[in-house]
């Protein structure tokens, strides 16, 4: 397999059930969004490995020498059509013609059955879902599709592998390409079956489904050949309407959820915490202000001692303006009643 597809030996972007962190931890440690490419790796990428494929690729090397000899070929006869005079710009129903769009397209058909004969007869047909993230929602997504592979929904089917790209050294990613690797991009049961998942569980928009042999091949949608550089199209697999149903029910569950936790009531707080909020009893303040003031335990009998004492000692004056504020206060009682008594 190439290096673009093979996990790397002793990786710090790296996760598998051995690694010494876990994964909650991993994931929280490297972020798409944080780690930047380097000068030891230009491209790097952040992997997470639930463990061997159901399949492993065979004849690589032998699959790769035939592909490429195809490639090639292909690539050539894709450029004569393009310069092939004797064929028409367009197809003609009056005379039967076919255009160069036609003729072209019948090559690339041909070829890419050829490919599928190719990795099928040598057992190199490991692949990837491709998907696109935006920048300021991959880590959400990353960690959530990193744990479905490794304990939840998807952990369930065929897929082994999951790999994010990183950001680049100014951060200025728009957005970040996530593959969800398959054993066999040519088992259409098992490809229906993760596309299910990554729609119904997590919403992702996909491209479609590539064979590592193309990645190894150079294919892409700007390759000279014309080639499709995805094995299966989304449409494909399944129709728009069964794709947009799943993402549909995906997010109408999220949008619930969200709602539920909104209205959920609030855990109360614990007794020791509102123990310790508690104002002090005025009893308690007063103590702890007046030095002097009387203690829990003292009785009713002492009380009234110190306060005739008290008394004792204040000065003439100022028990006469308590007098007087007291009368004050006596006719400000009284006078109500002999305003209503005037009424009468």
């Amino acid at each position: 397999m190439t290096s673009e597809d093979s996990l790397p030996q002793k990786y710090a972007y790296a996760w598998s059930a051995d690694s010494e962190l876990s994964l909650p931890d991993f994931l929280k440690k490297y972020k798409p969004s944080m780690v930047q490419n380097d000068t030891s790796n230009s491209k790097p990428w952040i992997w997470v490995q639930k463990g061997a494929p159901s399949r492993e690729d065979t004849g690589a090397a032998e699959a790769l020498e035939a592909g490429a000899a195809l490639l090639e070929a292909t690539s050539e006869r894709v450029e004569e059509i393009k310069n092939d005079a004797s064929i028409p710009a367009r197809s003609s129903k009056k005379t039967g013609a076919k255009g160069k769009k036609e003729v072209r397209e019948e090559v690339q058909a041909e070829a890419t059955e050829k490919f599928k004969d190719i990795a099928i007869k040598h057992g190199f047909v490991s692949g990837k879902w491709l998907s696109f993230a935006p920048a300021d929602k991959v880590d959400v997504i990353w960690a959530s599709l990193a744990k479905s592979l490794v304990e939840g929904p998807l952990a369930a089917t065929s897929a082994f592998r999951v790999k994010v790209a990183t950001s680049p050294e100014n951060g200025n990613a728009s957005q970040h390409l996530i593959c969800i690797y398959i054993p066999d991009v040519y088992d259409k049961d098992a490809v229906t079956e993760v596309m299910k998942v990554l729609l119904r569980n997590h919403g992702m928009n996909l491209s479609g489904v590539k064979s590592n042999m193309y990645t190894a091949l150079g294919i892409d949608s700007k390759h000279p050949s014309g080639l499709q550089s995805t094995t299966w199209k989304t449409t494909a697999i399944l129709s728009d309407s069964e794709s947009k149903a799943l993402k549909e029910a995906y997010f109408e569950e999220l949008a619930e959820a969200k709602e539920a936790a909104k209205k959920a009531p609030k855990p109360d707080k614990p007794a020791g915490d509102a123990k310790a909020k508690a104002k002090p009893q005025l009893k308690k303040k007063q103590a702890e202000d007046d030095p002097f003031g009387s203690d829990d335990d003292e009785d009713e009998e002492e009380a009234q001692r110190k306060a005739e004492v008290k008394s004792k000692k204040a000065p003439p004056k100022a028990a006469k303006r308590a007098k007087d504020s007291s009368d004050e206060d006596s006719e400000e009682e009284e006078r109500p009643k002999k305003k209503k008594a005037g009424k009468k």
